[in-house]
């Protein structure tokens, strides 16, 4: 797949060199600080050093006061307690965190977890029905929710008040609840827009203990989880949520809650857990439970309290991520070879596939992987039902949601993000409706290769030479990494091969380079096509990270290669 390059945008010198003085580092770091957002001293300290201080107060979210009177009352009165949740990783850490803290306040308390094939995403009615038929008098909504305006009401009329703790955008109504904590409504002034739902959920019981006087250390104990939700959910990772996985990391690592520590010891065992993986290790084991069982298992590891107990819970959402990716892999070699067989689809400007075979828990990882082969919008449809339900993903820049959206009457039922949406439709209007959709994404792009085409944004172009012990340290400071805060890549021109670059394992490239007299050995996975270019003895150009190396007792600096193109 060809990538454009993309440069960071200019930045202005004389800023750059004022920070770089003010806290005493090269031009180089100071420009991927300020491309982070900071630009002073004081920045620049709360950045390299968070502290949970700088945690905002959670009562300047909207309604957080009277959420939090509503609970003193149940509590109080004794009443049943409900706490719904989403069946995705940041629904279930959200329900765990949340759940966990007042289960110590009250026995009056239990969990839901809608299941994603019965009752889809959400509040559904299934789930009200159920606390009426368990007189819940409060329902606690953590990750959903806010669109939720007929279903709140339905419940307020058996009875039930709800108080929602959610991040996803409001629509034009907001439902009648007795709180919405939600830093997205136009109306709350909460100064953090970006929290996950666990974090949101993480700021109600902050508020319980701020107002009844808790020790911090009740809610801080919870971190790992919060870190769990954001690092998964790939929300923005700057602000107030850099510092509440800065500290959930720490906790992963020192002191995890009992069913992460069974879930680490099934996974992999390490010194030292990052984000990485949380997102490719931890994080797919805790949602497959939703995906291919009942996602109440995880809610049950993660507030487990007995470790041997929590050890057959891990080995059931093992056993189910195994069989996701079993699942996974089968149903995108069918896709692809789809698409690699049809000139009709290859010349479209999206990718649009259903199959009554495919299973719905894995659709959404399978249109991922779909648009690393084929850089296009893309909805993967499964049966279910009777009805067609899809999983869409998109492209950089590209609002799937929004084109969803204006597919009209074709669409039953939608909802989701800017690059990640759900939908349902009827199973005859599929044609119809590949058709529209194909054709607003056609209008859309209107050509832009750009926009069809990915991007490797880089952060710096450097020479080799700029690549020491010293530089590698301290932009290992940067992380934890994420959106808003990416692990930084650079790029190095007029480089050649040293002699020692060979493909390895028949897919990979091993890189010998040299430029400018200094010597670097780099990585690029699955690169094994650029070899040519390589060992044509020509200069070229190269977009990589920085890592380090491991490999029989010794460490070294080496390149994780992204592309690599002629001069």
């Amino acid at each position: 797949m060809a990538y454009r390059w993309t440069p960071s945008p200019k930045l202005n010198d004389r800023k750059v060199e004022a920070l770089a003085t003010s806290i005493n580092v090269s031009n180089n770091i100071a420009t991927l600080l300020m491309q982070r957002g900071v630009a002073t001293y004081d920045e620049a300290k709360q950045f390299f050093r968070p502290q949970l201080t700088d945690l905002h107060d959670p009562f300047l979210m909207m309604d957080m006061d009277k959420a939090i009177a509503r609970i003193q009352a149940a509590l109080a009165n004794k009443e049943r307690i409900l706490i719904y949740g989403d069946y995705d990783v940041d629904g279930t850490t959200a329900v765990s965190t949340v759940f966990s803290f007042f289960r110590k306040l009250t026995s009056n308390i239990e969990f839901y977890i809608p299941d994603r094939y019965k009752e889809g995403y959400g509040i559904s009615k299934i789930g009200i029905d159920y606390a009426v038929s368990t007189d819940v008098k409060l329902i606690i909504a953590l990750d959903c929710g806010t669109r939720s305006v007929e279903l709140i009401a339905y419940a307020k009329e058996n009875d039930i008040d709800f108080i929602v703790c959610d991040h996803h955008l409001p629509g034009s109504e907001i439902p009648k609840a007795v709180a919405l904590l939600n830093p997205k409504r136009k109306d709350c002034e909460y100064p953090y827009k970006e929290l996950s739902g666990c974090g949101i959920g993480f700021k109600l019981i902050q508020a319980y203990a701020q107002l009844t006087d808790m020790p911090f250390e009740e809610i801080t104990k919870y971190l790992d989880l919060v870190a769990v939700s954001t690092c998964s959910d790939i929300v923005d990772m700057r602000g107030e949520n850099r510092v509440l996985v800065y500290y959930g990391l720490k906790r992963l690592n020192e002191d995890p809650c009992v069913g992460l520590q069974a879930l680490l010891q099934s996974y992999q065992l390490k010194d030292n857990y990052e984000v990485s993986d949380i997102v490719f290790g931890i994080g797919p084991r805790i949602n497959a439970a939703g995906r291919i069982g009942d996602a109440k298992s995880s809610v049950n590891l993660l507030i487990e309290q007995d470790f041997h107990q929590a050890l057959k819970f891990s080995k059931t959402l093992n056993d189910n991520n195994s069989d996701r990716k079993d699942l996974d892999t089968d149903i995108t070699r069918e896709a692809l070879a789809i698409l690699e067989g049809s000139a009709h689809h290859q010349k479209r400007s999206s990718t649009v596939l259903f199959s009554e075979k495919w299973h719905k828990g894995v659709i959404g990882i399978v249109a991922s992987r779909l648009i690393e082969t084929y850089y296009k919008p893309t909805i993967i449809f499964s049966e279910v039902n009777g009805m067609l339900t899809g999983s869409a993903r998109s492209v950089k820049d590209f609002d799937v949601h929004e084109a969803i959206g204006e597919c009209g009457d074709l669409v039953e039922q939608y909802g989701g993000h800017k690059y990640a949406a759900g939908l349902t439709i009827k199973k005859e209007n599929f044609d119809k409706f590949a058709d529209t959709f194909d054709h607003i994404v056609g209008l859309k792009t209107n050509g832009d290769l750009n926009l069809l085409t990915p991007e490797i944004a880089y952060d710096l172009e450097l020479d080799f030479s700029d690549i020491t012990p010293k530089f590698y340290n301290l932009i290992q400071q940067l992380k934890p990494h994420g959106p808003g805060n990416m692990s930084p890549i650079f790029r190095t021109n007029n480089i050649k091969d040293s002699g020692n670059s060979k493909i390895v394992k028949e897919k990979h490239l091993k890189l010998g380079a040299i430029q400018k007299g200094t010597k670097f050995d780099g990585i690029g996975f699955g690169m094994s096509d650029v070899y040519e270019i390589i060992s044509k003895n020509k200069p070229f150009d190269a977009c990589y990270s920085i890592e380090l190396n491991e490999y029989q007792g010794q460490t070294n600096l080496q390149l994780r290669v992204r592309d690599i193109r002629p001069v």
